[in-house]
């Protein structure tokens, strides 16, 4: 048994972020949305492995708030974004993520994200209108690094959280998903790697 595999009980820790023309999963469009895998190092510390991030084509007929665009800065009619369907985003990340979590002998991948609700919604929504069926995703439970930074460090913001477990944090980066998803990920291994270095895992007898 792998090292993921017994620290997560057969989970396999996927980091998502997505980029969004509004609230709504089910009316408004998935904009943009990039994974990060994970690994654990020599020394038994998790670490981000590989990186997967897309733009993505509004499905036909998505609703897209203007005050969502104003927000994240996107251009979602931009040709220069180099968009892709919500067939192929999904598709080549999911593949991807299939082979990670087979190699890593875990049952079933596990979306990680800070307040991960919101972006589970929009890759279930995003799935079930490509119907996908090798989804490897669990399709509800998820890693919650909003709740675990209160619990470790006091704070809930992302931005906030990364700054007081002295994670460069650049605010004009921000809700781009690639970039929201590194900072998710390192503000995971943050979290991880300290419960480890301060005794509680593995757990004592």
């Amino acid at each position: 048994m792998t090292m993921m595999s017994r620290r997560f009980r057969g989970f396999y820790p996927v980091v998502i972020d997505v980029e969004t023309g509004g609230f709504n999963a089910a009316k408004d469009a998935l904009l943009e949305i990039a994974a990060v895998t994970l690994k654990f190092d020599d020394r038994g510390n998790l670490t981000q492995d590989e990186s997967w991030h897309f733009h993505v084509e509004p499905f036909e007929g998505a609703n897209i708030e203007a005050a969502s665009l104003e927000f994240t800065g996107i251009d979602p009619h931009n040709p220069l974004r180099g968009a892709v369907s919500e067939n192929d985003a999904l598709n080549q990340i999911f593949s991807a993520v299939r082979s990670k979590q087979k190699e890593a002998e875990c049952q079933r991948s596990v979306l990680v994200g800070h307040n991960p609700g919101f972006d589970m919604a929009f890759l279930l929504a995003a799935n079930e209108r490509i119907a996908c069926k090798r989804n490897p995703f669990h399709p509800f439970t998820t890693f919650d690094t909003a709740t675990l930074s209160g619990l470790a460090l006091g704070q809930t913001v992302l931005a906030k959280s990364c700054q007081t477990a002295k994670i460069k944090f650049d605010a004009e980066q921000a809700h781009s998903a690639l970039y929201d998803t590194e900072k998710t990920a390192e503000l995971f291994c943050f979290i991880v790697n300290r419960w480890k270095k301060l005794g509680g895992w593995p757990l004592g007898d």
